[in-house]
């Protein structure tokens, strides 16, 4: 794949082999109410460089495909209008001149193209309900099988099928390591009831599992499975109400692909008076902040062995 347009701060990172962390654009512009959209993107950029890291949101903007963003752009993304772009549809989007926001397939995509490791994300998307039938399947599993990012995220939003994407991702030799939890997290609650395969403790820890499965050259992404908050977890009995609802309607409505994640997003809003909303923008910081810690500290171990 041909190099996408990267930004100056970060290909002077790349260059310099600094700490980088990618950012997905459909969050802002398909995920997000105005206009927290572009307050969560301006601080989710924020974020990264507090912690020693140099963040680059991805698009694909007049008909080019862009890997950090000036400020003008972001707000272009946040100003809604966008294709919904997943990585089949880079090329169009591109060939075609259209602006489009980037899903985590597709960021995933022009990160490694850009020469960017890791990747801070709300949640996954995974094999759908009744799958079986419908043979829908988030290209982001296939992806994160031949790209080889580390994705932080909140595992996968529980509308989907959670135990049939765990063993997907493992079908897919797709490393899952859960961030302090035993369990595989559902988006807007801690525990999805799957279990991860491997726990980690800390920054420590993941660096040294990364680095061995990229010596290992096994060609594989890597998920690091970091729980909502505590405190920011939706109730449990409210989450599994609105679920209902939102599966109810779903099917009263033939949603299939890519409509069903904005449906669904949408009824939880609105269900839970915006609770949903805020449980989201929680867990998307403290995914993006763990990643660019993880990344600084790649970065640093890098750093010491070409020294060595």
């Amino acid at each position: 794949m041909s190099r996408p347009r990267i930004a100056a701060e970060v290909a002077d990172a790349l260059a310099e082999e600094r700490a980088v962390v990618a950012l997905e654009s459909t969050l802002l512009a398909h995920g997000l109410p105005a206009p927290d959209n572009h307050s969560v993107g301006v601080t989710l950029e924020e974020t990264v460089r507090a912690a020693g890291a140099v963040p680059a949101t991805v698009a694909v903007l007049d008909g080019s495909a862009r890997v950090g963003l000036s400020p003008a752009e972001l707000e272009r993304v946040c100003a809604g209008g966008l294709a919904k772009l997943s990585r089949r549809d880079l090329g169009a989007a591109i060939g075609l001149g259209v602006d489009g926001a980037t899903t985590a397939a597709s960021t995933m995509t022009l990160a490694h193209a850009a020469g960017i490791g890791t990747f801070g994300t709300g949640g996954l998307g995974g094999v759908h309900r009744g799958a079986r039938d419908s043979w829908d399947v988030s290209a982001d599993l296939a992806v994160l099988a031949t790209t080889p990012v580390l994705v932080v995220c909140s595992g996968v939003k529980s509308i989907l099928d959670i135990p049939a994407t765990c063993e997907q991702l493992e079908t897919l030799s797709v490393l899952v390591l859960g961030y302090r939890t035993d369990t595989f997290p559902g988006f807007y609650v801690r525990d999805s009831g799957s279990v991860v395969p491997w726990r980690v403790d800390d920054i420590d820890q993941v660096v040294e599992v990364v680095n061995a499965h990229h010596r290992l050259g096994v060609g594989s992404g890597i998920v690091l499975a970091n729980p909502v908050a505590s405190d920011a977890e939706l109730d449990r009995r409210l989450h599994d109400r609105v679920l209902a609802e939102a599966l109810s309607k779903i099917e009263t409505h033939g949603l299939h692909g890519r409509q069903v994640t904005p449906a669904l997003l949408d009824h939880f809003h609105h269900a839970t008076d915006g609770v949903s909303v805020a449980c989201n923008i929680a867990l998307v910081k403290a995914n993006v902040a763990l990643a660019a810690r993880v990344a600084v500290a790649l970065a640093a171990r890098r750093n010491r062995s070409a020294e060595r």
